[in-house]
This record gives structure tokens, sequence and C-alpha cells, in this order.
């Protein structure tokens, strides 16, 4: 090969090496890759699109949201901003509006509707008929004798004292019926039971004033429910509170019983069940200051009736006494008490009577209520119990139900002692 060929490709080659230095040179692969930029996640996610790098810039939220507000305010109906804004107010008010009136008529379904004060006597009589058949059976019976002798006379006494109809109340039943039977011996079914219902009716006395004052112009009027322990006091609390609501009173409730919390707990149940404010205090605190704090609520309140249930106490503590004494005298300072309910448990017959004087001479008693009346014979108790306070009953409980207090109605109450005859 000539020496002008060998130059021309050895020229040839050069021009190619340096051609391929001068594109490596641009490439420059041994420059360091630049440190991730902060805020940006490199890791590829599910769906990621391989073609879309992860650091693609994006649009926020307002790049978004501001074309389609400016798009909307272009329409000539939306031509003002302040027009949308107060739309989405008016909007946000409805709807709040809405769940208020869905809260409330949610609450509304919770809050019970007891059962009307008028005629809960009458239709509980037959309960009471089928636990008193001892005046009304064993004196039928013997009254329609062909010949009614002094044993059985004695047998009728026997029957009214175990009734707990009291000695006094006993004697003039008998003098009476004696005095029928002289007239009209031997007499038929039907007229025993118009003497039994009459006289019966006479003792019971249906002229006494047997209305639970609990509507007081200007003012609340007060309840104060007192006895001793186990009688159902704060049930009859509770209950009196739903009778109270049946007949349109708003009522409050004073858990002045501040030594069990238990009666305290069972007393917020009994009020939240007919929406009736409860007012309670601390527990061991003074029942007094829970008692006139109740009141203080409720003429601020403007509510009907503040029925106040205390610690049942035994009769025979002074000093259980003398603080109940204190609770009155206490609530006395700003309103006048209107009621003293003394509640008595009807099982308990003439023992009853012993507890009622001492409650009578530290409160001045202006009531009973007789509880557990459906669960014993001895509807007498009625007569003694208003002989030797001088008192009404005005209540009485004739079952477990939470609307088994009822208004004592004298007629009502014979005619269900002399029904099981």
């Amino acid at each position: 090969m000539s020496t002008p060929v060998v130059l021309v490709v050895a020229a040839a080659l050069l021009l190619i090496v340096a051609i391929a230095v001068f594109a490596a040179l641009r490439r420059r692969p041994w420059e360091m890759p630049q440190a991730p930029r902060p805020g940006i996640d490199y890791a590829p996610g599910v769906g990621d699109d391989d073609s879309v790098p992860r650091d693609t810039v994006r649009r926020t939220v307002t790049d978004v949201v501001s074309p389609a507000l400016a798009d909307l305010t272009a329409d000539p109906a939306f031509a003002d901003l302040d027009v949308v804004q107060a739309a989405a107010a008016q909007s946000l008010e409805l709807s709040a509006e809405i769940e208020s009136d869905a809260q409330s008529s949610v609450d509304e379904l919770l809050i019970e509707t007891p059962e009307p004060a008028q005629g809960r006597l009458q239709r509980l009589r037959g309960r009471l008929a089928r636990s008193n058949t001892a005046i009304g059976k064993g004196l039928l019976t013997l009254l329609s004798r062909d010949t009614i002798d002094a044993k059985t006379w004695d047998e009728i006494e026997e029957i009214l004292l175990v009734a707990d109809l009291g000695v006094g109340p006993t004697d003039e039943l008998i003098e009476q019926l004696k005095a029928h039977v002289r007239v009209h011996s031997p007499a038929d079914a039907e007229q025993v039971k118009q003497w039994l219902h009459d006289d019966l009716l006479a003792l019971v006395d249906p002229t006494m004033d047997r209305t639970v004052h609990s509507l007081t112009p200007g003012r609340p009027a007060v309840v104060l429910v007192v006895g001793v322990n186990g009688t159902g006091k704060t049930t009859t609390t509770g209950k009196l509170a739903r009778l109270l609501v049946a007949e349109d009173r708003s009522v409050v409730l004073a858990a002045a019983d501040t030594f069990r919390a238990a009666a305290a707990d069972q007393l917020q149940t009994w009020g939240e069940r007919v929406g009736a404010a409860v007012v309670r205090g601390p527990e061991g605190g003074d029942p007094a200051s829970v008692a006139f704090d109740a009141v203080a609520v409720a003429r601020e309140a403007g509510v009907d009736t503040v029925v106040i249930d205390t610690a049942g106490r035994l009769h025979t503590k002074t000093g259980l006494m003398d603080e109940l004494g204190k609770v009155k005298r206490v609530v006395e300072k700003q309103s006048p008490v209107d009621e003293v309910l003394l509640v008595l448990d009807a099982t308990t017959g003439q023992n009853g009577l012993v507890q009622a004087r001492v409650f009578a001479e530290v409160v001045a008693v202006t009531g009973v209520v007789l509880t557990k009346l459906d669960g014993t014979a001895r509807g007498g108790i009625v007569v003694a119990v208003q002989r030797e306070l001088g008192v009404p009953v005005k209540l009485v409980g004739l079952g477990e139900g939470p609307d088994d207090l009822a208004p004592f109605d004298p007629q009502a109450f014979v005619e269900a002692l002399i029904s099981a005859s």
C-alpha cells in the first residue's frame, strides 16, 4: 500500500475516534445524580403510569376549585359572590335546624306519657278487691245468716280488727250493723251489701279534702315526701312526679336523700322518663341545702311543683327526726311547704300508726300515701290512719307499675272492698 493511501486511512480513523470522544463528552457519564428533592415520594404507587413521573407538578385544591367557582360566578344568576356565600350559609343553617329538630323529636320519643290520673283507682279496683276479701266476703257470709248470735258478732269483730280497722271504728261499724239487723233480719245478700257500702263509706269519710296541692299561683308548690325506711318513699316520689305530669304540671324533683347515692340515681331515672328536672347534691351532703336549691331552681324556671324526696328514717331516732324538721324550716325561708305526704306501708298495719304520730309531730303531715295496699287484706288501715292523724289518705299504691299510684277515691275503694262478696 502506497504512503498516500495509508495517510488517508489513518486520517479517517482519527476523525471517527474524535467524533466518538466528542459524543461521549456530551453525555458526561461520570457526573453524580442530583440528590432527591424534599417532599417528593419517588416510590412507585399502585396503578402509577410509568410515563408520568411522580415528581410531576400537580394542581392544588385552590387551582382546581378556583376555575370551577369562576365558572359558577360567571353565570348571571350568581354574578355576586356574596349571593353564593349567603346561599351556602343559609343551607348550613337549614341543615343545622333540621338536625336539631330531628334530635328534639328523638328526645320527645324517649319521654314517656304517663297514664291520666282520672280513673286509675277504678282500673285497679279488681286488684284491690282480690286482696281485701276479708271485709267483703267474710262479712257478707256472716251477716247473711238466718240467725246472728253473739258468737257471730264476735267473728265479725275479729274480721274487722284483723283488717286493721282499729278498735274505735270497729265498735262504730258493729253498732251500725246491729241496728240494721234488728230492723231487717234476716236480710238477703244485696241488702247486706248495701249496709256494708253505706257504713264503710261513712267511716272512710268522703267529705275529707284529698286534693294534692300541687299548683299555687305566683310560685312553685312544694311537696315534701317523708317516711321510714323501706316504705317505698323514693319510688313513690317518682310515681308522684308521673301523676303530676299526667295532670299537665311541670315538675322539679329534689334528691334530698343524700345518704344513699342509689336514691339520687333512682330519682334521676324517674325524672328523665317524664322530662322532670332533678336537683341533687354531693353524697353525704346537707339535705336541707339540696331542698332549698331545688325550690330556688323551680322558682327561677317558673315550674309548677317541687317534690322533695327525703331520707328514710326511723321514728325513734331523734337526731334524724330533727334533721327532717330542719329541711322543712330551711325550705320555708323562701317558700311555704304546701304538702307533707307521709308514706306508709299498708302491710305494717297498726305498727304504722306509731310511726305516723311521730312524723306528724315533727313536720305537720297533711296527707298520707298508703303503699302496697294491693298486697294486704288490711284495707281497714285507711280508716285507722285517718282517725289517728286527722288527715286524709290522698294517694294509694296498688302495684309495681310506674302508673300504679292513684288518687284515693273513697267510693271506688269501698266498692272494691265489698265487690268480692
